[in-house]
């Protein structure tokens, strides 16, 4: 009997993700297909403006791409570490920003800023993102 309910479980989370899947526009799903060819099953999200999400992997690498609700591509995203930022960037978080926690780097492509570093910095209350160029300059 208890290995019935873990069985149930299981089948009523896959069936909560193929439901949400199946939510997706269908812009949006070719959109996100022809930006990445041969990524053709990512999981999707909305996102709190009603921006949708795309959580895939590519050679290992997890990313996440964003379209709007008409299937415009906003931006795709990755995690990298904080050594992999370039010399530029790690002299100016170390000029203005110390010794401060930096607890997460992203490397960004976006339709509208380009390519970026978003780079949180652990603070009281909420974190503080500081956008940077390949060669050190803060962006807004």
């Amino acid at each position: 009997m208890r290995n019935f309910k873990y069985i149930f479980i299981v089948l009523v989370l896959f069936n909560c993700q193929q439901k949400a899947n199946s939510q997706v526009p269908e812009e949006v799903q070719s959109n996100f297909e022809a930006k990445y060819p041969g990524e053709n099953d990512p999981d999707w999200e909305t996102d709190s403006n009603g921006n949708y999400e795309a959580h895939f992997k590519k050679k290992g690498v997890k990313y996440r791409a964003d379209f709007s609700p008409n299937g415009q591509w906003i931006e795709t995203e990755t995690s990298i570490n904080k050594d992999d930022l370039p010399e530029a960037i790690k002299k100016v978080i170390k000029n203005m920003y110390g010794d401060e926690d930096i607890t997460e780097v992203e490397l960004v492509i976006s339709a509208t800023k380009g390519t970026f570093y978003d780079v949180e910095f652990k603070k009281k209350g909420k974190n503080k993102d500081v956008m940077f160029r390949g060669n050190g300059t803060i962006i807004y």
